[in-house]
């Protein structure tokens, strides 16, 4: 089965989205994450704390994670500091 989008692992790192961990005071260094990073081909990483066992038995309805997924917290600071950053379409 194919599905209609694949992560490309080709894809590089092209421009942080929003401030630093260490900017917003969620880190003490650069070595700590969080981050949201736009990928050259548009695709977006985050880099966040994995949750994928803690929230698994309690996703919403119409929510799954397939085998190759985590679901990664972030602090909410973060990704509203990279609202200007992100494109409306």
């Amino acid at each position: 089965m194919t599905r209609p989008w694949e992560a490309d692992a080709s894809a590089s790192f092209a421009r942080r989205l929003g401030k630093s961990a260490q900017e917003l005071g969620s880190s003490k260094d650069e070595d700590e994450c969080p981050e949201l990073w736009e990928l050259d081909n548009g695709d977006v990483v985050v880099i966040g704390r994995d949750l994928t066992e803690a929230y698994a038995s309690r996703l919403p309805a119409g929510v799954a994670l397939a085998p190759d997924e985590r679901l990664v917290v972030i602090p909410g600071i973060m990704l509203r500091s990279a609202k200007p950053d992100i494109a409306d379409e």
